[in-house]
């Protein structure tokens, strides 16, 4: 089979020839509702959230995602606060809906919090730490408290700090994630029935309307979807970011923590990240002991960043990569899964009558 490329599988949008010359998406579509706890929740209409990915999820992303129907996250990672001065004047610009920011709660302080929660968002999502430090703080500014879980003991924990919505990550995800974590089909229904009556939403490997309606049929109330989100117009991705998910295969990826040990990034070692291929991967797999004592390789990764050899971030990707195949625009996006989820719903619906 021949290798795609971004030309071979992304259309070139037609010309512009005049105000009515091009209809978007949401224009052509029929108009349609999967009306969930989660919709309900947040007065949205479809049950789709941004990942708050760091780095890719800022502001016209998230206003185009909540625009679309969905809730719009921002990936505020760390709380800082030149990004947020930046990221949030563009979502509240962009968009009137609900939106949100999504906080590391490893790398986090009070401080921290206590700036996203000036910004008003309708919902704080905190992932990858205990949360505890900043749950009530959040409740009691009024926002909505989603805490993100990777295993059932941190289901277990959401459950007892009060989540209004937990969202239960499968290990097909693309970025960090739990390092012995389960995948997404068996992980979400155990969620959902320890955590009844709060909603889940279903993260990892959901790139289309046939996961969502998947995620639906497992008992979540919507889908956490990221690498969907990075390919597409609005993302804070550099071309060849988009350019490598366009082209690259769920056998291409691969979860590991040496391009964090690489990078000198200071993620905890329980949370690794799915990636696509990367040249210090292929060198130091299996070796990660040997390559967080050596300096000179750290160095080395670092100068290549500079010289322009290695990218300066790896390619965060989940294994649902394959079914990405085009850059639209986001809200365009949103609209599409919901009604590919009404699809595949609506089929299983009629065989199962046939």
């Amino acid at each position: 089979m021949a290798h795609r490329t971004l030309a071979d599988k992304v259309p070139a949008a037609p010309a512009r020839r005049g105000p009515c010359s091009w209809v978007p998406m949401t224009a052509m579509m029929s108009v349609m509702t999967l009306s969930t706890a989660f919709t309900k929740l947040f007065g949205v209409r479809h049950p789709v959230a941004l990942a708050p990915m760091g780095g890719s999820a800022g502001g016209a992303l998230a206003a185009a995602v909540s625009q679309g129907g969905g809730l719009g996250l921002l990936g505020a990672t760390k709380g800082d606060p030149e990004w947020l001065a930046r990221e949030v004047p563009v979502v509240r610009q962009g968009t009137d809906r609900p939106w949100g920011i999504g906080l590391w709660t490893w790398a986090i302080d009070v401080a921290a919090v206590e700036r996203a929660l000036e910004c008003q968002p309708r919902a704080v999502l905190l992932s990858f730490g205990d949360p505890s430090p900043f749950t009530e703080r959040i409740r009691r500014a009024g926002a909505t408290l989603i805490l993100q879980v990777t295993d059932m003991t941190e289901a277990r924990q959401a459950v007892d700090l009060g989540a209004d919505v937990i969202v239960a990550q499968g290990t097909e995800s693309g970025g960090h994630g739990a390092r012995h974590g389960r995948s997404t089909l068996p992980f979400v229904p155990a969620v959902v029935d320890l955590a009844a009556p709060t909603p889940v939403l279903a993260a990892g490997g959901i790139a289309d309307g046939r996961g969502l309606a998947a995620a639906l049929a497992l008992g979540a109330e919507g889908a956490l979807i990221g690498t969907r989100f990075q390919a597409t117009a609005e993302a804070l991705v550099d071309p060849s970011i988009t350019t490598a998910i366009v082209e690259g295969r769920g056998q291409d990826t691969e979860r590991n923590r040496v391009l964090d040990i690489a990078r000198g990034a200071s993620w905890p070692s329980r949370y690794t990240a799915r990636t696509l291929g990367h040249r210090y991967l292929d060198r130091w797999r299996g070796r990660e002991a040997e390559l967080a004592a050596d300096r000179q390789a750290q160095r080395d990764y670092q100068d290549d960043v500079a010289r322009g050899e290695v990218p300066p971030l790896p390619v965060w990707a989940g294994e649902a990569v394959d079914l990405i195949t085009d850059l639209p625009p986001a809200a365009d996006l949103v609209t599409a899964l919901a009604a590919q989820a009404e699809d595949a719903l609506t089929r299983v619906t009629r065989a199962g009558k046939g």
